[in-house]
């Protein structure tokens, strides 16, 4: 018998941006999926568009399941997370804990299809700045869609990751950034208008 989806189960159950006031809450789970959208679309945009050789379903995968040891910490605050380089080292130790015991929850027969999804050790390192990508920008998706809602409770988290992502930026990031992130300000009938 394996536990592994009884957890995985559970990444709905987990809050993000816990320390922050939030117009809609935003879970693991959802989150997830919307950086595995992303993430799978800067691949096809780097692929395309700037000869890049990344394979989107991978991509897309990997990103699915990029947080799933929150399952077991929950998910620490940006601000705690990062707050020295102390309590950074601390905590890569414990999510890299948590990782192998989700690893072990996997039957035998499966594990090595299982690594690279649930420990970061085992990941191809050319996908983890794509991934890292992909979920800053849904951070900042986020960000704006709570500013929308009138919550300037976002506004430092929103510049600290506009600073972020042109300090990492790469040509398949700024093209999503130019030309996905503008339909994040308007409203529905906005969008429907520019159909």
């Amino acid at each position: 018998m394996s536990h592994l989806f009884a957890h995985l189960a559970r990444m709905k159950l987990i809050q993000r941006w816990p320390l922050m006031y939030n117009v809609r809450s935003e879970n693991v789970q959802e989150h997830s999926l919307q950086v595995a959208m992303v993430a799978h679309v800067l691949a096809i945009i780097s692929n395309k568009k700037f000869n890049g050789h990344f394979n989107p379903e991978h991509a897309a995968t990997l990103a699915m399941f990029h947080d799933a040891s929150e399952v077991i910490t929950g998910d620490l605050p940006t601000p705690v997370k990062y707050f020295n380089k102390d309590i950074e080292a601390e905590y890569k130790k414990i999510e890299a804990i948590a990782e192998h015991r989700l690893l072990d929850m996997v039957p035998e027969e499966f594990k090595q299809d299982y690594q690279a999804l649930l420990c970061s050790e085992y990941r191809d390192d050319e996908y983890t700045p794509l991934i890292k990508a992909a979920d800053r920008l849904c951070a900042y998706l986020k960000c704006l869609e709570e500013q929308r809602a009138g919550n300037s409770e976002f506004d430092s988290a929103k510049k600290r990751l506009e600073t972020t992502l042109a300090r990492h930026s790469t040509p398949a990031v700024q093209y999503f950034i130019d030309y996905f992130i503008p339909s994040f300000t308007l409203d529905f009938d906005e969008i429907n208008r520019l159909l």
